[in-house]
């Protein structure tokens, strides 16, 4: 059976589209060998969370991830052939009990990192699966504990000149320049980059798909 799998036609092997164009993302799952494609979703997430917001109350962090995760599911299995299977990620970082998401301008990643280093926070991600064409929709979060080092002054400085942090939440990114700045996690690194495959061959098992039909 597994020699069956491994050399299965790729045109008869189901298909995961990403909705995202995180780099990180696609990275995570071509190391892991897994047979993807990549159409980004064009939700608007300030409206997402405004609309939650306006029929349930206040989103905490790990709500939030799982929302918009689902979202950027829905809006581009809305546009997939009929049985693909759309992946939506998103995350969020949640530091002294209150949620950040995408800093966007230096100003307000340069805050953050004043706020960030010698302290710890918590990534939330959330994962979303959806069969195109009505089908099976699930979604899981998990948590993962960052812990920062001591960052100086002119080290902020320079970590916001380079402009990898304005579009990651929570200013940071564990697999780029940030790195140097991150002194442990508790919890899955690959949340953190903000795609777990472990997580991701859970919800293919709750589609009845096995993980290694998707090995490139």
């Amino acid at each position: 059976m597994s020699e069956q799998i491994l050399n299965q036609d790729p045109a008869q092997a189901p298909r995961l589209l990403l909705a995202s164009a995180s780099p990180g993302r696609r990275r995570v799952l071509t190391d892991a060998g897994i047979r993807f494609d990549t159409q980004v979703s064009s939700v608007d997430e300030d409206a997402v969370l405004a609309a939650a917001e306006a029929q349930h109350g206040p989103q905490d962090a790990a709500a939030t991830a799982l929302l918009l995760a689902k979202a950027k599911a829905e809006a581009v299995a809305a546009q997939a052939p009929a049985g693909t299977l759309v992946l939506g990620c998103d995350s969020v970082f949640e530091i002294d009990g209150v949620a950040y998401g995408k800093p966007h301008t230096a100003d307000v990643a340069r805050q953050r990192w004043q706020q960030l280093r010698g302290s710890a926070g918590v990534l939330h991600s959330g994962h979303w699966l959806i069969a195109a064409g009505g089908g099976r929709s699930v979604g899981l979060g998990s948590a993962t504990v960052v812990h920062f080092a001591q960052v100086g002054d002119a080290e902020i400085e320079a970590y916001v000149a380079s402009g990898e942090p304005l579009p990651c939440a929570g200013a940071f990114t564990i697999d780029g320049l940030a790195s140097a700045f991150i002194e442990s996690i508790e919890g899955n690194y690959q949340s953190v980059v903000g795609l777990d495959v472990s997580m991701l061959r859970r919800l293919l098992a709750e589609h009845g798909v096995a993980i290694t039909e998707l090995w490139a």
